[in-house]
This record gives C-alpha cells, sequence and structure tokens, in this order.
C-alpha cells in the first residue's frame, strides 16, 4: 500500500485507519501472502443514487423500443429497471414518483408514430447470441421478390433497425455483405462453426441514417398495396389507428389518422410502385 501512494508505510497505515472510520473494510490475504484491504462488497450501493430524469429516460427508451417492435430489448430494460428499483429505497421510490411519472408522460408526447415490423423474439434471440459468440447461422429466408423459401448459411454481424429491421451478415456464398430483412427471416439454426470477425468491418459506418421527426396536423391517410407488396405491407405496422382491408384482388389498403407528410412520403418511396395513395388525393402535390 505504502508503495502505491509514494508514502511511508506508517502514512500508509494512517489512510488505512482513516477509511476503516467511513467504510467497513475487509482483509483478504492472496497466495503471496499479502494482506490487501478493500471495502465490503454491497456497501458503495448504498451510495449510488438516482434522479427521476435518469429514470423518465430509461422508460422512454423502453416505449421506443416497444414502438419499434424490439421486443428483446423492452424485456432487458425492464429486467435493468426492476434491478434499479431494488437499490433504492421505498422512501426514494415514494417522493420521486410524482416527477418521475410527469416526466414520462411529457417524454410520451415526442413520440413518434410510424412503421415498425413485427418480429420473432426467439428468432432474435438466437441472432443475437450468435453475434456475440461469432458463430455461423443458418437462416431459412423467404426471398423479397420471388418469396421462396431457402436455407442460407451466414456469418452475423449485427442489426440495423428503422422502419425495417435487417440483420448484417457476411454471405460467404455470394463473398459479400448482405442485408436480410429480419421479417423475411423464418427460421434460425446457430452453428458450432466459429468465425473470425473482420477487424475492419464498422457497422456504424455502414449503416445509412434515415429522417428526423416533423410534426403537423393529422389527416386521413389511405395507401392501397399492390397483391403483390400486400404480404409484406400486412407485417408493418404503420400506424396504432390502422385497419387493414383485403381486397378480392389480392391486394390490401391500409387506413388511419396521422401528420408527418414529409415522413410518410419518404417512406412510401422505399415502397416504389407497389403503393398507391388514395388519400389526400393531392398528397404528391403538397410542398
Amino acid at each position: 500500500m505504502a508503495q502505491e501512494i509514494g508514502k511511508s508505510r506508517r502514512t500508509a497505515e494512517r489512510f488505512r485507519d482513516a477509511m476503516e472510520q467511513v467504510f467497513p473494510l475487509e482483509i483478504a490475504e492472496g497466495d503471496d501472502r499479502i494482506k490487501r484491504w478493500r471495502i465490503q462488497r454491497g456497501y458503495l450501493n448504498r451510495l449510488i443514487s438516482f434522479s427521476p430524469d435518469e429514470l423518465a429516460d430509461l422508460r422512454t427508451a423502453k416505449a421506443l423500443m416497444e414502438q419499434e417492435g424490439r421486443t428483446d430489448a423492452v424485456d432487458r430494460l425492464s429486467d435493468l429497471e426492476a434491478k434499479i428499483q431494488a437499490l433504492m429505497s421505498p422512501q426514494e421510490l415514494l417522493r420521486m414518483d410524482p416527477d418521475l411519472e410527469a416526466l414520462t408522460e411529457a417524454e410520451g408526447y415526442a413520440m413518434r408514430p410510424g412503421p415498425r415490423p413485427k418480429l420473432d423474439e426467439d428468432l432474435i434471440y438466437k441472432l443475437r447470441d450468435a453475434v456475440k459468440s461469432c458463430r455461423a447461422v443458418r437462416i431459412q429466408y423467404e426471398g423479397r421478390e420471388s418469396g421462396k423459401l431457402s436455407w442460407q448459411t451466414v456469418q452475423p454481424y449485427g442489426f440495423l433497425y428503422g422502419h425495417r429491421h435487417y440483420l448484417i451478415a457476411w454471405f460467404p456464398y455470394m463473398e459479400d455483405w448482405r442485408n436480410f430483412p429480419l421479417t423475411n427471416i423464418h427460421a434460425v439454426e446457430v452453428q458450432n462453426e466459429g468465425f473470425t470477425r473482420d477487424l475492419e468491418f464498422s457497422l456504424k459506418d455502414y449503416a445509412e441514417r434515415s429522417f428526423g421527426v416533423f410534426q403537423e396536423e393529422p389527416f386521413d391517410v389511405v395507401w392501397k398495396f399492390t397483391p403483390e407488396a400486400a404480404r409484406d405491407a400486412r407485417d408493418y405496422v404503420f400506424h396504432p389507428t390502422q385497419t387493414l382491408e383485403d381486397q378480392s384482388d389480392g391486394s390490401l389498403i391500409v387506413r388511419f389518422h396521422a401528420g408527418g407528410h414529409r415522413e410518410m412520403a419518404w417512406h412510401l418511396h422505399t415502397w416504389g410502385d407497389a403503393v398507391e395513395v388514395l388519400e389526400p388525393e393531392d398528397f404528391w402535390e403538397w410542398e
């Protein structure tokens, strides 16, 4: 201890005694027969405090993940919230409850309604495990254009979450990176075969970010998806108030009431000719 702080042995002993008056110390003696003093495990938990703002941000993160269809992340954040609350006294929780509720409600107004795919939670857990352990996976994948199912072996690197959620993986057969829409993956088999990550690959650099949030008065929206696109569109939640109407020709009509013309326009462009805006009739004429 004296050597570590660059002082005499007597000074080190005084420091130790002073620490012992403030914190409960325990002695640990290793195989080298050197004594080490440390603060008892768990004692410093009492010195950790949490603010209403921090817990409100955690709840906001949960709401955002739920909005994006990330049920796996919602579960983990819920567990984290429970662990944090377990570290707090009942008096602390009671004292901050009014502020926490007010902040959570205020953050709720800022939530952006938008399309989100429906994800299979079990598949996500398997893929995440494979990403963490650098193991290859066999995925049963449905081709977006052909609709045919096939098994592909890929090396998973991560995920991109947005209006559509993707598995980003190295595809050895094509010797290239591929984006696999998670909604098109029907089964996952984690392989024993491992792989070495390409250290030069950066998911941050690979990702392309989309658009922000725009506020305006809501309006009635009616979209019609072609029979070829109806299956994909049916897997989306474009808005909490949406209704789906299957048509006799196999097409799909989606109705909801919301604002955000610019965001809608950008999203509609990703569907190309597969969608037609029935209402508002002058949608594409808006500035």
